[in-house]
């Protein structure tokens, strides 16, 4: 067998039935773009079902993929067999090879068979196949064509070796290739044992051959309704994770490079030995394989929550995050483990590098939900099993399950953990009954993930007035509170679209209060975050959202307890988060007054973003900002920040405030009353703008303002990016970092750093030119050996070779030395010059009028390393991507001049 990494497994695989004129056709995302029917995809021919049903054609009729898939819900629901099991997972690659009306079970047959005997290189003697009871076809194929010995070829029932798509439509017969664990035992007890689906065999490779077409159901497999499909197809599958454990020759797919990196990751961060880790495996499996999940499902868009596909991704990290407390995590943790996924997947699946900060963010930031109730919840977990151990009972109510889920937010399989490891049950039906008892109760909504329409929140709005719970003009709205905290009563929940009396962990919600001290996102200044929280109640807030006139709801996630309409509510403003917000709103007021005395008062405010993070301001201006410009404007805001002057805000009659001076955003409409913003010392005024944002109260608050950003966004409109605060010293703090690393790099200070760096930048170009000059005398040097020794294709005269290391300019000037030495031929050189191959071709002016044409050949040759050029009749140059198939090109160059 030949040992393999990951990524030569599956490379192997595509690569082989590309040879085989398959098409290579990237994984689709694992949430089905086709199949409302499933969750997830579950197998390669998911994004193919629709082509295998004749709904949709593809421009080939031979498929391969590594296709993403996913296996926790319905009956591929195997959470439980992950960590105890050594091969069971919730994400795996599934290998597979499509023909659609093309080849059949003979070929099929033997792609497989030549794949795992000769590329893999398995032992003949180590395999044994089964098919189905009636496909005589196959078994002939195996036992004939193949030369498999019978004794190693099952005839199997319906229940292993016949697939169907649905009770009718499409269905055929099936064959799997399976891997002997325990040759010893002997051929004689191979078929008993294939029989029987005992340990000694690994099923490695499913071929299903679709056949037929049921038009009736056929419960007891007669065949009666089966009619022969008029383009029949194959479907193959094949998990990676088996595959290459069985390469490898290790007992488990967590031992293989898939697996071992993430697993180590963990363990480098419990500080465990290697032993301490064997001995308590189970823990480190979850983790790996849950891991695996979140990340591929948060990178194809499936983001934690309560309901659908999105519940999955909240159960394997919450699980995961659970099994981290059995090796000691009492803090988020896993989001540094997904740096460990990222680098074993992310060369093939891409996509996982390029939102790799976006997915561990997501990572943690579910993480730090669980563990606010996780201790709690475990707790009164632990209690309930106490309490049934003291009375001899050894199965957990459903409707305590239910409370820990609905309350806590435990998920019901961290429950189901818990309690098994423990040596007790769960009461499933009545925990779901509770589940739907609760559903209609709370009056849940219809639809996963929908929002409340406009006659909804209006209809919330008449009554909440009628019954005396809001004012005439609604929700009152005090966001400009020194300390943004506010009690009032529930007075609406809306959940998927529609409102209810009550909501439960897990549920994202919109709450309505009496009063808010929330800022709802307006004018460039994103809203609050922050929590609301009642008798035994959390609701973390994510958004705000003006629903309609009047009526403001604060969108959320329960995070424990059960929230209910009148309950009492503590709504309070993540301080921390808003005071960076203001002074990154204050801080484009700053910016907008700088911009107007520096580049004069044409400029006008095009629009903002003000978040925590950092400040973006577009503004009127036809030219780019200068960097000495941005430099004086950068001094100039800095300079008023520390002159800390006061931010006082004030409502007057918009007709005052324009009278007065006031800037207003371009486009923006305005009430009778506006409120303003002035920044000003005594007397001297800086900036005076309408504004119904928060600010800091003095501009010292500020702390520092930097530009780390100019460019253009339309015509005549301009973006500067810049940050403030907190933003603004850890920008300097990794400035000075990577200042001071490139700085001992170079063996010099920061300040004599430039200098250093233009020294050495002299060098290298000295250097490059005096390397150039030695590459074209080796090269006319190598040109002077060859044109003494032309061969000649089909009367024509031609130099035809292999120059490595020459830059593509070279091989010009060397087209230019062969029309100089040679009146009547044909020149071809290519060159793998920075890992990307290089092709040259010049044909004298004689031969171009016999029908030699350079860029006709060229285009030809370059398709061949995957690139593409053309030129003139004499001379012609293209690159491509593949170095290796630069001898095939110039043998192509050959027979084309040959044809000619």
């Amino acid at each position: 067998m030949k040992r393999m990494t990951s990524a030569q497994a599956r490379q192997a695989f595509l690569d082989f039935f590309e040879e085989m004129n398959h098409k290579p056709v990237a994984s689709s995302s694992l949430v089905p773009g086709n199949d409302p029917t499933i969750l997830f995809t579950n197998a390669g021919m998911v994004q193919f079902k629709d082509v295998f049903l004749g709904l949709d054609k593809r421009d080939y009729k031979r498929a391969t993929t590594s296709q993403k898939c996913m296996r926790v819900a319905g009956k591929h629901n195997d959470l439980e067999e992950v960590g105890p099991s050594p091969r069971h997972h919730t994400f795996f690659e599934m290998l597979g090879n499509f023909s659609f009306g093309d080849y059949f079970k003979r070929d099929a047959i033997r792609y497989a068979y030549d794949l795992l005997t000769k590329v893999y290189g398995l032992p003949a003697d180590r395999l044994a196949f089964t098919v189905y009871q009636n496909d005589d076809e196959a078994y002939g194929i195996w036992v004939n064509d193949i030369g498999v010995d019978p004794k190693r070829v099952a005839r199997m029932g319906p229940k292993t070796n016949f697939w169907q798509m649905a009770d009718t439509g499409p269905c055929g017969p099936t064959s799997e290739i399976h891997w002997d664990k325990f040759p010893e035992m002997g051929t004689d007890g191979i078929l008993d044992a294939l029989v029987k689906e005992d340990d000694r065999f690994l099923e490695l490779w499913n071929l299903v051959f679709m056949q037929f077409n049921r038009t009736q159901a056929d419960p007891d497999h007669t065949g009666q309704y089966d009619t022969p499909l008029p383009a029949p197809g194959v479907d193959t599958g094949m998990g990676l994770e088996r595959i290459l454990s069985v390469v490898n020759g290790v007992e488990t797919n967590y031992e293989t490079d898939l697996f071992m990196p993430i697993i180590e990751a963990t363990q480098r961060l419990t500080g465990q030995t290697d032993a301490e880790r064997d001995a308590n495996i189970v823990p480190y499996r979850v983790i790996a394989d849950h891991i695996r999940a979140a990340v591929f499902l948060i990178a194809d868009g499936v983001l934690p929550g309560a309901k659908g596909r999105d519940s999955v991704c909240r159960l394997v990290l919450r699980r995961a995050a659970r099994f981290g407390t059995k090796l000691g995590f009492n803090e988020p943790f896993l989001g540094i483990v997904a740096d460990a996924v990222i680098d074993v997947m992310g060369g093939h699946y891409t996509e996982l590098v390029e939102r790799a900060d976006a997915i561990k963010k997501v990572i943690t930031q579910e993480e730090i939900r669980f563990r606010r109730t996780l201790d709690r919840g475990l707790t009164e977990l632990e209690t309930e099993l106490n309490n049934l151990k003291a009375e001899n009972r050894t199965e957990l109510p459903g409707t305590i399950a239910f409370y820990l889920k609905a309350t806590l937010g435990l998920p019901i399989q961290v429950i189901k953990d818990v309690a098994e490891e423990s040596g007790f049950t769960v009461d499933m039906t009545g925990f779901h009954a509770e589940e739907d008892r609760h559903a209609k109760v709370s009056g849940g909504g219809q639809a996963m993930g929908e929002i409340a329409t406009a006659d909804t929140y209006n209809e919330a709005l008449v009554q909440l007035k009628a019954a005396k719970l809001l004012g005439e003009k609604g929700v009152v709205y005090t966001p400009y509170m020194k300390k943004p905290v506010v009690s009032d009563q529930v007075l609406a929940l809306f959940r998927d679209g529609e409102r209810v009396e009550s909501v439960m962990a897990g549920d994202k919600v919109e709450v309505v209060l009496g009063h808010t001290p929330f800022y709802v996102e307006a004018g460039g200044q994103v809203s609050d975050t922050g929590t609301l929280t009642g008798k035994g109640w959390l609701i973390e807030v994510e958004a705000m959202h003006r629903a309609v006139g009047g009526l403001i709801v604060h969108v959320g996630e329960v995070i424990e307890g059960t929230p209910k309409e009148g309950d009492e509510a503590l709504a309070e403003v993540d301080l921390s988060r808003r005071r960076d917000i203001t002074r990154n709103h204050t801080g484009t007021h700053l910016l907008h007054a700088a911009l107007r005395n520096h580049l004069g008062t044409h400029v006008q405010q095009r629009g903002s973003l003000v978040a925590p993070d950092r400040l973006r301001f577009d503004f009127a201006h036809d030219q780019r900002v200068t960097p000495e410009e941005l430099s004086q404007i950068e001094s100039e805001v800095n300079s008023v920040i520390l002159a800390n002057y006061p931010v006082h805000s004030e409502e007057k009659p918009l007709a005052q405030a324009r009278a007065e001076g006031a800037m207003a955003l371009f486009g923006e409409k305005y009430g009778e009353t506006v409120r303003t913003i002035v920044i000003a010392e005594d007397s001297d005024r800086y900036s005076y703008e309408l504004c119904g944002g928060v600010h800091v109260g003095e501009t010292a608050e500020i702390g520092a303002f930097l530009i780390v950003s100019e460019g253009s966004v339309s015509a005549g409109i301009r973006r500067i990016e810049a940050l403030t605060g907190h933003g603004a010293v850890e920008y300097v703090q990794r400035s000075l970092d990577t200042l001071g690393h490139v700085a001992a790099r170079l063996g010099a200070t920061p300040d004599e750093s430039a200098h250093r760096v233009e020294a050495l930048q002299d060098e290298l170009a000295t250097s490059k030119k005096h390397i150039a000059q030695l590459q074209r005398e080796l090269a006319r040097n190598r040109f002077n050996e060859m044109i003494g020794n032309l061969e000649t294709i089909n009367g024509v005269p031609a130099l035809i070779a292999q120059l490595d290391g020459l830059p593509v300019d070279t091989l010009r000037e060397m087209s230019d030395w062969f029309r100089d030495r040679v009146p009547s031929g044909v020149l071809v050189l290519g060159s793998a010059a920075d890992d990307r191959p290089q092709l040259v071709v010049a044909v004298t002016d004689d031969l171009t009028k016999q029908g030699l044409h350079a860029g006709k050949i060229i285009k030809d040759i370059a398709a061949v390393v995957g690139g593409g050029g053309g030129g003139r009749p004499t001379m012609a140059q293209a690159g491509g991507k593949d170095t290796a198939q630069l001898g095939a090109a110039l043998a192509k160059a050959r027979q084309l001049i040959a044809a000619k």
